[in-house]
């Protein structure tokens, strides 16, 4: 099994978790069974929900919503991708002193800063793509505006308590990612006994 990128629920019961293709199939599978649960499919990395179109056999909608790379000849390609950006003019005058231009000197320092600061940025994405899947799974849970508080204030304890009494497979899901987004609180993966409990 490869690494997780993917995860679905049915309501607060996790249907599937791992890589896209594998989560689709478990997606498709249920639904040929199902067609009146609804299912929610969201890209961990981001915390967004992925859309998908079931129709077809397994084999058409993997090749439609989750094709198989194929590997080009030559170099790969950098993706390189033109957006505004708006400085102050003190700004725009240092940048036009690079030896490397403005583009240059912007990607420089992005790319120091995402070496200098990779655990503070990686516990970002992580915290943020948690808050949009409790947002959408978990908004009418109780206590869930003091949770969501707790994690962004990165309380890890606090955070724990309060979704104690959610339902396990939610709550093991955002334990995991949580323990992940503020790895000085703890950076074992938390597990759950057969009674939905801590250990």
């Amino acid at each position: 099994m490869g690494i997780a990128t993917h995860t679905a629920f049915v309501g607060v019961r996790q249907l599937a978790h791992g890589p896209l293709r594998e989560v689709l199939t478990a997606v498709k599978q249920h639904a040929d069974k199902d067609r009146n649960e609804i299912v929610l499919l969201f890209e961990l990395a981001t915390g967004r929900q992925v859309d998908f179109d079931l129709r077809g056999s397994l084999e058409d909608m993997l090749e439609r919503e989750a094709p198989l790379p194929t590997p080009g000849p030559g170099r790969p390609r950098l993706g390189v991708t033109s957006r505004e950006v708006t400085l102050l003019p003190r700004h725009w005058e240092w940048l036009e002193q690079q030896q490397s231009g403005i583009s240059g000197a912007l990607r420089r320092l992005v790319e120091q800063a995402m070496k200098t600061q990779p655990d503070e940025e990686h516990a970002r994405r992580v915290r943020d793509a948690l808050g949009r899947i409790l947002s959408a799974l978990a908004g009418d849970r109780p206590r869930f505006e003091e949770a969501t508080r707790a994690l962004f204030a990165a309380d890890l304890p606090r955070f724990e308590r309060l979704i104690e009494r959610w339902p396990k497979d939610l709550r093991q899901l955002a334990i995991n990612m949580a323990r992940e987004a503020l790895p000085a609180a703890g950076k074992n993966t938390l597990k759950l006994d057969s009674t939905g409990r801590l250990r």
